[in-house]
């Protein structure tokens, strides 16, 4: 053997890797959580970036189970069984989600697992790889929410050119005419002719400013988003100021404006926006009662939200008047106004500050019996949550 290879031997030998050194290696990559399982899916190792990224200490996971790290949905779903069960059958799992820390704060990370086998091909169990992407993921979100918002932003632009063309400009039309008629012929008219043109000149123009309005609270919505402010809020004291706005009208009528809310009840909401929503429902409910009606509002608890049901005993809609009622025709605002007694723009707003504050809105009537229309707000703040296409997509370039 010549002196250069047994320099090559002795160096070998020297330089054998170590458990320990391996550790090391682990314990270094400090942006990567890297633990192992047993066969019955225990956490037997736990890496110093395990630390960093989910806050458990090793003596606090060591002997817990692997579920520890999943997401209530997850856990539901069965996600960590099926992880194991793909790394068995294809060699490893891959995926992108959400996990939970110590803290019960979400981060979202792309994991592998994969087996663990022994020198002697035993399964010893299988090891964890996982790196956190959250500030990633909310970057990608956000551009995706840009986009779709340009899109969406395109689309009312062309509906509020429908309505300046159409629904505004119509009617600003038939004011002018009336008024020019007025001014020539006066002299000449009957009393009772210029009160009635009078009268049609003021409910129009009063129309064109409610619209106006309308079109304010929708532009608020879809451009001026810097003045959204959502935070914990009593819904009691939303209510009773609506009732209070909205009493005189109602007396007029005898209507009966009722709650049945608890003064503990809170949603996180948009205050000026919650308003609006409670106004608009209510306001409509009482143009469609008989006189000595009733609007009644509860509500009720369901998982992480409020549902809010405001009820009257009013005229009802037929079925076709419901599939149309959210999502009206741009051209046809006027007529859909007049058939409905102005329900038209407004809905579109409600609908439209719901889905602002994470919420939803749907109606029940029945003609001739009334209608009832329920609304969602979430009680707290959202976590920030994915969407099911975003689940399963491994990025092994992150």
């Amino acid at each position: 053997m010549t002196n250069k290879q047994e320099s090559s031997k002795i160096l070998k030998n020297k330089y054998v890797p170590t458990a320990e050194f391996y550790s090391q290696i682990i314990d270094s990559l400090q942006d990567y959580s890297i633990f192992t399982i047993d066969n019955e899916f225990v956490i037997n190792s736990w890496s110093s970036g395990s630390t960093k990224i989910f806050g458990y200490e090793t003596e606090e996971v060591i002997g817990e189970q692997f579920d520890l790290i999943f997401t209530e949905d997850d856990l539901k779903n069965g996600i960590p069984k099926k992880e194991i069960e793909t790394a068995l059958k294809e060699g490893r799992a891959t995926d992108n989600r959400w996990h939970i820390a110590k803290d019960k704060s979400l981060f979202y990370a792309y994991g592998l697992v994969f087996p663990l086998i022994g020198l002697n091909g035993e399964m010893l169990g299988y090891v964890k790889i996982l790196r956190d992407l959250t500030e990633r993921k909310k970057s990608e979100d956000a551009i995706k929410k840009y986009m779709k918002e340009l899109e969406e932003l395109n689309a009312h632009k062309e509906g509020v050119l429908a309505i300046l063309s159409h629904d505004l400009r119509s009617p600003l039309s038939s004011i002018i005419g009336s008024t020019k008629y007025l001014k020539t012929n006066f002299q000449k008219m009957k009393s009772e002719n210029v009160q009635e043109m009078l009268n049609l000149i003021y409910k129009s123009s009063v129309d064109e400013l409610e619209m106006l309005d309308y079109l304010v609270e929708w532009a608020r919505i879809k451009y001026a988003s810097d003045v959204f402010s959502p935070q914990k809020i009593n819904l009691t004291q939303y209510i009773d100021k609506v009732f209070d706005t909205l009493s005189e009208s109602a007396s007029i009528n005898a209507i009966n404006l009722h709650h049945e809310i608890e003064e503990n009840i809170s949603v996180f909401a948009d205050g000026k926006m919650l308003i609006s929503i409670i106004h608009n429902i209510v306001s409509n409910a009482i143009k469609h009662i008989v006189k000595g009606g009733k609007v009644t509002i509860s509500s009720k608890s369901m998982n992480d939200k409020i549902i809010v049901q405001i009820k009257d005993n009013g005229i009802g809609m037929s079925n076709d008047i419901i599939e149309k009622l959210f999502t009206p025709q741009m051209k046809t605002l006027s007529e859909t106004r007049k058939k409905n007694k102005g329900a038209g723009i407004g809905l579109l707003l409600v609908k439209g500050f719901l889905e602002k504050n994470g919420g939803e809105i749907w109606v029940e009537s029945i003609e001739g019996e009334g209608s009832s229309f329920y609304f969602t707000l979430p009680i707290e703040k959202p976590y920030y949550k994915i969407g099911s296409s975003d689940e399963i997509m491994f990025d092994e370039s992150a």
